[in-house]
């Protein structure tokens, strides 16, 4: 299979075109210009520049022909989304939409490529308990609206057009190589400096929430196995199925350095919104690929751990 992914140079979707590579499928990976190719040479990856907001350069991108596409560029922080909900409407929304129509223009006599579009958890918002993907989305964030936006446009394409399209909604998930703008990563970076320090007190925000953590590369998996296996229209969770409070993440990550710290509230680091549970269900991915999660989280920080520390 020949498969083209947006945002292959992100954290994600480096894992991904590791995972494709290793399952045997050829890989068109569409970075920002002018970005570096991070991939061994002698891997079947064709870099090819790409830019979300430019219409023509979307299009250029997805004249390639392909079997499938897999949308992973984003705006994916909730920080930056929280600072300009507009730049995150206007690269997750709108440039999804760019995507699914470029992609619908590559259909031929009834064929096309398969669009596995990367969408969030966070659509759920508020709701409790374990969720699966018949939960009506209510988001809360511009991140998370942001992203049903794209579901919206993804569905709207796929209706007029016929486009195969699949929608994945992946819960929180880290792993080695992850940015320090996101919890687990800046966590450790703190606990790693105290120990150095002979500290005990870490900075924190609210520990009070409970989220469903997953290893990257267990996501990775589950879209090439989407890709491979998914039912075409259906929307997929990628979830663990069960959730950690923040604070006792924080009490393994601590382990896991081997320091003995103390959370200190810091009031600057309170978001406010902040969900307050997001666990999700992830049978029908179960079921339809025979995916389960591999790694676990104690197995996920220790990777993290060996990756920075060389």
């Amino acid at each position: 299979m020949k498969v083209l992914v947006t945002g292959a140079d992100g954290f994600a979707g480096r894992y991904l075109v590791r995972e494709l590579v290793d399952r045997g499928h050829a890989v068109l990976a569409a970075i920002r210009p002018g970005g570096a190719s991070p991939w061994p040479v002698a891997w079947p990856v064709t870099p090819v520049p790409f830019e979300l907001l430019d219409s023509a350069s979307v299009s250029a991108a997805l004249a390639h022909p392909v079997d499938a596409i897999v949308h992973l560029a984003a705006l994916a922080s909730n920080a930056e989304a929280r600072r300009d909900p507009g730049a995150a409407w206007t690269l997750n929304a709108a440039g999804t939409a760019r995507v699914a129509e470029a992609a619908a223009a590559q259909r031929d006599g009834g064929r096309g490529p398969r669009l596995l579009a990367v969408s969030s958890g966070e659509v759920y918002g508020a709701a409790e308990g374990l969720l699966a993907e018949d939960r009506e989305p209510l988001p809360l964030s511009p991140y998370a609206a942001s992203k049903l936006g794209a579901e919206i446009a993804v569905r709207a394409v796929a209706r007029r057009t016929g486009l195969d399209v699949m929608i994945v909604r992946p819960f929180t998930h880290t792993g080695p190589g992850q940015l320090t703008t996101y919890f687990v990563p800046a966590m450790l970076e703190r606990l790693r400096a105290a120990k150095r320090a002979g500290t005990r007190a870490i900075r924190v925000g609210n520990l009070a929430p409970v989220r469903d953590m997953i290893d990257v590369r267990d996501v990775a998996r589950a879209y090439a196995l989407l890709l491979e296996r998914g039912e075409p229209g259906a929307t997929y969770n990628v979830a663990r199925g069960e959730g950690i409070a923040l604070s006792e993440l924080f009490r393994r990550m601590a382990r896991a350095v081997g320091v003995d710290a103390v959370p200190e509230p810091d009031p600057e680091l309170l978001r406010a919104g902040d969900l307050p549970s997001l666990i999700g269900d992830s049978s029908r991915l179960r079921q339809a690929t025979g995916w389960a999660p591999a790694i676990s989280l104690d197995q996920t920080l220790a990777d993290m751990l060996d990756a920075e520390a060389h």
